[in-house]
């Protein structure tokens, strides 16, 4: 914390491995930790971890250089989705202008495999349109109106699977999807929950991302694979480079000595 004496390490979090990392330094005792996540159910997942402050809500590029600025980070983790290119973006130029070290975690390489693969949302909704059957849409509730907007009976056929979080859910009630339709769930989720819900709404295409492990994404694989539905991936938006979570962790240990 601000004041400890202790080195601090800002990570860039909201995720698995975000938490992973949190978790893993304030064990060790070395530092004191500044996660920031854009949503609250993010800082969730730090909750309670000694040494570590919780920062909550979108942080923009000039915030993110005025913090490193007040604050002397031992080093900056980059631990965002895969998909957050942008925010990825923001926090290099950020470590770049203030001259602060950056590590990027990145998850496991995007996968090939006997699926769909679409470039964006908006060609994963064009494809569903183009289907007949009911849709599990597994990529959470930002890009609801997509669907909306491209699939006319979209509220007999569109199911969402969204965080149960109350933004969430007031979105795509807003959008017209019928509350029955509306799966309230925090995952990660299990080959065998996934089938149930495949089988429970008769779903005949998934949508969903190339998450990585972490994202239980393999286990959407599987359960398409064994219930018949097709399988609908949105590829990542770019291929990175950066550090594995061991790798970053060896990182943090003998090039920072924390």
């Amino acid at each position: 914390m601000e004041g400890s004496g202790k080195p601090e390490v800002l990570v860039f979090g909201g995720t698995t491995e975000g938490r992973e990392i949190a978790g893993w330094l304030s064990a060790r005792g070395t530092c004191s930790v500044v996660v920031s996540s854009l949503t609250e159910y993010g800082g969730s997942l730090v909750e309670g971890l000694p040494n570590v402050e919780s920062l909550t809500g979108r942080m923009l590029p000039d915030a993110m250089k005025q913090l490193m600025r007040t604050r002397t980070f031992t080093c900056v983790v980059d631990a965002t989705h895969p998909y957050a290119a942008g925010v990825s973006t923001s926090i290099a130029t950020a470590c770049e202008n203030t001259s602060t070290s950056l590590l990027r975690v990145i998850r496991e390489g995007e996968p090939e495999g006997p699926w769909i693969g679409v470039s964006d949302a908006t060609e994963a909704a064009q494809l569903v349109a183009s289907r007949t059957g009911n849709v599990l849409l597994t990529t959470g509730s930002n890009d609801l109106s997509i669907y909306v907007a491209a699939v006319d009976d979209y509220q007999e056929r569109l199911y969402a699977r969204i965080l149960p979080m109350e933004k969430s859910i007031v979105n795509a009630d807003s959008l017209g999807i019928p509350l029955d339709h509306i799966i309230a769930m925090k995952g990660p989720f299990s080959k065998e929950l996934n089938c149930a819900l495949i089988r429970q709404f008769d779903i005949k295409a998934l949508v969903t991302k190339a998450s990585g492990k972490s994202g239980g994404f393999w286990e959407k694989v599987e359960a398409a694979r064994e219930c018949g539905a097709e399988l609908i991936v949105i590829r990542r938006p770019i291929q990175e480079e950066g550090l594995s979570l061991e790798d970053a962790k060896r990182e943090l240990e003998t090039q920072f000595g924390l």
